[in-house]
């Protein structure tokens, strides 16, 4: 690669992310400046790479069932990585787990707290040892180690334990979130303190901001798009996936409806960004 490529790759970079923060609905872009420039490349390039098994953590829960924003995306990398020949695995709970598990590949965690979330998460790195472990959407815990929603309200209860697979994970990990309360968010701990939330403080390798944590995973797809010279971004069809999604009960997490949208935002706004994406690279149509 000549640095010429390097430098154009690090300006589109620059560029996606400031696209996907550009919204700035729950203060993603007034923290941007806590991250080293040229994450989305950085993330990007790891999983690009990878041939093995790459794990997705998503699933955050919404009164009894799951949320929209964090599945679509997941999905979204998923077809993606698997055309690029990697082995993704959808990681979560009941009941996200239970919905997908009759489509794609998904390894179900417990609910709830419990004493063997070291040990699930050991077990399961051992049987996958996987290339890479990402985490969309996914609660983190927070200082006192219980998971809290948008709205301050605990929902320990009803959250699966991902936090046990990026911590203890041998391989790159990488999180995208939106809000200050999902995994990776423990790297940008002071910045986010101004939000209205409370705050995860899991770790990862790479975290990646997005408005909405789908768009994140357009992001990344930008650049596998670019690589590998296919339109995979163009490939993506979020209405289709989240009528599927809706058919098995999913809701908006802002306004807890069964509806055809993502973050209190119509479907359109998600299409818009990848319509940006795309021209990033030089698709137009």
């Amino acid at each position: 690669m000549s640095q010429n490529q390097i430098i154009n790759e690090a300006a589109l970079s620059k560029q996606v992310e400031d696209l996907l923060v550009s919204r700035n609905l729950r203060g993603m872009k007034t923290v941007q400046p806590a991250l080293s420039t040229g994450y989305y490349l950085r993330a990007a390039r790891t999983l690009y790479k990878c041939k093995g098994h790459v794990l997705i953590g998503t699933g955050f829960p919404v009164v009894d069932t799951f949320e929209t924003d964090g599945p679509l995306g997941a999905i979204a990398l998923y077809d993606a990585l698997e055309k690029l020949g990697a082995t993704p695995v959808i990681v979560c709970g009941p009941p996200v787990s239970q919905a997908l598990m009759d489509k794609y590949r998904v390894h179900e965690i417990r609910v709830g707290e419990h004493q063997e979330r070291t040990l699930e998460a050991f077990k399961a790195l051992y049987n996958y040892n996987p290339d890479a472990v990402l985490s969309i959407e996914r609660p983190g815990q927070a200082e006192d180690g219980g998971y809290y929603n948008m709205r301050g309200e605990s929902i320990s209860a009803r959250t699966a334990c991902f936090d046990t697979f990026v911590n203890n994970a041998k391989c790159p990990t990488i999180g995208i979130g939106d809000g200050g309360n999902e995994i990776g968010m423990g790297n940008i701990t002071e910045a986010i303190k101004g939000l209205d939330i409370t705050p995860a403080a899991t770790r990862v390798d790479e975290l990646l901001i997005a408005d909405v944590s789908n768009w994140g995973a357009y992001g990344l797809i930008t650049f596998f798009s670019l690589w590998s010279g296919r339109d995979l971004l163009g490939e993506i069809d979020p209405l289709a996936i989240i009528e599927y999604l809706s058919k098995l009960g999913s809701v908006d997490g802002v306004t807890r409806i069964n509806q055809l949208t993502e973050d209190g935002l119509p479907l359109e706004e998600g299409d818009s960004v990848i319509a940006g994406l795309r021209s990033l690279i030089g698709y137009t149509a």
